[in-house]
């Protein structure tokens, strides 16, 4: 359907081409499927086995990439072994002192030594610039930010990871994971705007599904309604799929997809590609009338947690926040700017922000007169970077209210311990600063949006540094500042682990929990000794004095534990800090991968009921542990010395030898070692 010669290559291979025919036309219906079948290298696309699929491109961003460069580092290749590579700088902007402007100088030179792209500070936010410049359809991309998944809006297959992944893919070999299952979201009609936008599609889905709805599947959006969606509305769908748990999300590279590389100057780059268009062509379905949506806001402190703005019309309000990760693009600058055309933010409001997503949309704002209504209107403007999203800077009074168009609103990621952070569309957003507290936009006269101004791509490109030719690249001397330090040591996962419970915590924790946001503690991203004293710093202050004390241990936790960013200090501070094991529930997937890939076991509780009978301080003994690689499921584990209770796993064959190789960068080097 979407690769003739795909389909008659399987076909050859089957045994009976007429007995297999149907199950390879119903695999390739999805172009989800399709774009895996292209690029697996091992195992069968059965949902939840393993897999691994080869990689053509890759990206990191200042916040994870200076531990992945050196990751990549310790593989000792020349360069990348990757179609394409890019290096971001979105997230640790602020340069109050030297620890972020060394990372970004250590980065330049990292990227230009070993073949990356770097984007230069205040270009852009690394989600926004690869679809502007880099994501092309019918490729897979793996990044080290959970919100890679926005270039799915070019009908390719994007995931987010943990920075060693990446630096893994980066080395040449594939990327190993579950099999996802696809799930079809059929959209009809069209949305109605200005008031009803692409960020109530996306928040119905997690009103539907909550924020584990979405585990292990990758959401292919087909039905007349796609093509009513510009691609950066496709874009914002794409981006906050993350909030699900999901793996990806993928768009058909259609009319549309087209026009947006063609204004990009990348007409060479596009391929028409059509996503499955009957049920029977996914796992799962989901049916969504774009024209029925309406408003939508996420409660704190859960994207999950959704309801319609009726029923939050009136709460007060001291701050309001556009942009930033999510929602910056032009159009959704332009509904806030005209609707506050004229106009000044409330008295009530400490203040409101807009972060542009690139320079490109700033230079479009500009043009456009948008800039203006925006800084008229009363509107702090914020260079294009992540900025208050990921709390560097911008946070709310303590106590109080903000409304944001990002999405996330964890406990204290916007940098205020105590914060009560809602999520919403540019629509209610705009309105709600005219009146200082939650408003429903259509309750406004339609105001007049401007249209785009063209693109001019060179804004942007012309900041993103090309990779330096590889007879160059050798003499490139790599500057380390006092604040960047190799990543620790794995050790091999004893056979035996006698150690006390560190913590016991509740369903959903975030790896925002584990490491924080805000500009102290992300300036330590290069650091993880130091970035390690402030784990579970909202939630348990003492636990990193704890662990240190106890000699290491472990971490017991409810459901989706791990959930949110794909930042790996959550695996890599927990490590340095001597957790061996963490016993929950159940495991986002991002996280999940990272502990493994970081040598910490991530086992589940056999029985979630014995999830009630730990303590704080217990002593735990578990043993057996290096059988785990030879098919050990059921690990029994006595509870100071007397009661027994039994954990089990879901690893993956590979990942079982990982996790008692003691973490991915040994056992690779054991299988090097191996072969020669």
């Amino acid at each position: 359907m979407h690769c003739p010669t795909c389909i008659q290559a399987l076909s050859d291979a089957s045994g009976n081409r007429e007995q297999d025919a149907s199950a390879i036309l119903h695999l390739m219906a999805s172009l989800a499927r399709t774009i895996l079948e292209e690029h697996l290298v091992r195992g069968e696309l059965v949902p939840g086995t393993e897999i691994a699929i080869a990689i053509d491109q890759a990206l990191a961003q200042d916040a994870t990439g200076t531990m992945a460069m050196m990751q990549f580092e310790l593989f000792g290749h020349d360069r990348v072994e990757v179609e394409t590579a890019v290096v971001y700088v979105d997230h640790n902007i602020l340069q109050i002192d030297f620890k972020n402007p060394d990372d970004h100088r250590f980065l330049q030179a990292m990227s230009a030594k070993y073949g990356a792209w770097f984007s230069r500070p205040g270009n852009g936010i690394c989600h926004y610039i690869h679809c502007e410049r880099f994501a092309t359809p019918g490729k897979t991309l793996v990044g080290a930010d959970s919100h890679t998944t926005q270039s799915g809006s070019a009908g390719m297959i994007a995931i987010g990871a943990g920075g060693l992944d990446v630096a893994v893919c980066m080395a040449g070999h594939p990327f190993e994971l579950p099999c996802p299952k696809v799930v079809g979201v059929f959209l009809e009609n069209e949305l109605q705007r200005p008031w009803i936008q692409a960020k109530d599609v996306i928040l119905e889905l997690l009103r539907r599904r909550g924020v584990r709805g979405g585990r292990g599947a990758i959401f292919e959006f087909t039905g007349p309604g796609v093509s009513t969606l510009s691609y950066t509305e496709r874009g914002t769908i794409a981006n906050m799929i993350a909030e699900l748990g999901a793996t990806g999300a993928v768009f058909p590279a259609d009319d549309e997809t087209k026009s947006w590389f063609d204004e990009q100057e990348r007409s060479g780059d596009f391929t028409a590609l059509e996503t499955g268009d009957a049920e029977g062509d996914f796992d799962d379905v989901e049916h969504i009338d774009l024209a029925a949506l309406v408003p939508l806001v996420a409660k704190p402190s859960s994207p999950g947690n959704v309801v319609p703005v009726d029923e939050l019309i009136g709460t007060p309000l001291a701050q309001v926040c556009v942009g930033s990760s999510v929602n910056s693009s032009y159009e959704d600058m332009a509904v806030v700017g005209s609707t506050l055309r004229g106009s000044r933010i409330s008295e009530k409001l400490i203040s409101a922000t807009a972060t542009p997503g690139s320079r490109q949309i700033l230079d479009q704002i500009t043009q456009s007169g948008t800039y203006v209504d925006l800084l008229t209107a009363g509107v702090r403007m914020l260079e294009p970077a992540c900025g208050p999203c990921v709390g560097m800077g911008q946070a709310p009074p303590s106590g109080a209210n903000s409304l944001r168009t990002f999405n996330r609103n964890f406990p204290g990621r916007s940098g205020t311990a105590d914060d009560s952070v809602y999520l919403c569309s540019p629509a209610v957003a705009a309105a709600s600063m005219l009146k200082g507290e939650i408003a429903d936009p259509r309750e406004l006269t339609p105001p007049e949006v401007p249209a785009r101004p063209s693109a001019r791509p060179a804004v942007v490109q012309g900041h993103i540094l090309e990779p330096v030719p590889a007879d160059e690249a050798s003499s490139i001397e790599v500057p380390r500042g006092p604040n960047i330090k190799p990543p620790p040591e794995q050790k091999e996962l004893p056979d035996t682990l006698e150690l006390r419970v560190l913590i016991v915590a509740p369903d959903d924790i975030s790896t925002g929990d584990l490491s924080p946001d805000g500009a102290t503690v992300m300036a330590y991203r290069s650091n993880v000794p130091a970035i390690a004293e402030f784990t579970f710093q909202h939630r348990d202050p003492e636990f990193p004095r704890r662990a240190k004390e106890w000699g290491g241990g472990f971490i017991v936790a409810g459901d989706n534990y791990g959930q949110g960013s794909s930042r790996e200090h959550a695996a890599l501070a927990p490590a340095q800090l001597g957790v061996r094991a963490v016993i929950a529930k159940s495991f986002a997937r991002i996280h999940r991968r990272n502990l493994i890939a970081q040598g910490i076991v991530p086992l589940l509780f056999k029985d979630a009921a014995d999830y009630d009978q730990a303590e704080l301080g217990q002593t735990w003994r578990l043993s057996g542990l290096q059988e785990i690689a030879e098919g050990l499921d059921d690990i029994p584990c006595q509870i100071d010395g007397d009661q027994e209770i039994t954990f089990t796993h879901d690893l993956l064959p590979r990942e079982r030898e990982i996790v008692v190789a003691g973490g991915l960068i040994r056992y690779l080097k054991q299988e090097q070692t191996a072969a020669a």
